[in-house]
C-alpha cells in the first residue's frame, strides 16, 4: 500500500489540447506493471478538450458543475455532478464545460502498452460547441 500526501503542482490545460482556461491535478498514476492514470480537471465555462480517442477508453464521473460531451457524429449531451460517461475504446469525442457554468471532471484512462494515452485531434468548432 502506498498512501500519497504529496502532489504534483496544479497544471494549465495546454493550448494544443483545450480550448479556453483549464486545470489538471494528477490524481493517481501508479509504477507499473500498472497503467491507469486519474486526472481531477477543472473547466471555466466554455472550456472543452479537443477531438480525441483513447486506446483503451475513458471514465469521466462529473464532481461538480455542468458540462457537455459529444460523440463523434451523435448529438450534444449535457452532463452534471453526479454523472458518469464511459467513453469506449478509439470512441472520437470531445468534453468540457457547459458555456455558462464551471465543471469538474475526474478521467480515468488506462495507457496502451506504449504508454499512450490519448490520441489528440483538431479544436471543436463553433459548430460543434453550442453558444450560451
Amino acid at each position: 500500500m502506498d498512501i500519497t500526501r504529496q502532489r504534483p503542482a496544479t497544471q494549465p490545460g495546454p493550448a494544443a489540447r483545450f480550448t479556453g482556461s483549464v486545470w489538471l491535478d494528477e490524481i493517481a498514476a501508479p509504477p507499473p506493471p500498472s497503467r491507469l492514470r486519474m486526472f481531477s480537471v477543472h473547466f471555466a465555462p466554455g472550456a472543452r478538450t479537443f477531438w480525441h480517442t483513447h486506446p483503451h477508453g475513458q471514465v469521466l464521473y462529473v464532481t461538480e458543475g455542468a458540462g457537455l460531451v459529444q460523440r463523434e457524429g451523435g448529438p450534444v449531451e449535457p452532463i452534471r455532478a453526479g454523472d458518469t460517461v464511459w467513453i469506449a475504446p478509439g470512441e472520437r469525442h470531445w468534453h468540457g464545460a457547459a458555456p455558462d457554468a464551471f465543471m469538474t471532471h475526474l478521467a480515468t484512462v488506462e495507457a496502451a502498452a506504449d504508454g499512450t494515452t490519448t490520441e489528440w485531434a483538431e479544436p471543436v468548432g463553433p459548430d460543434a460547441y453550442p453558444s450560451a
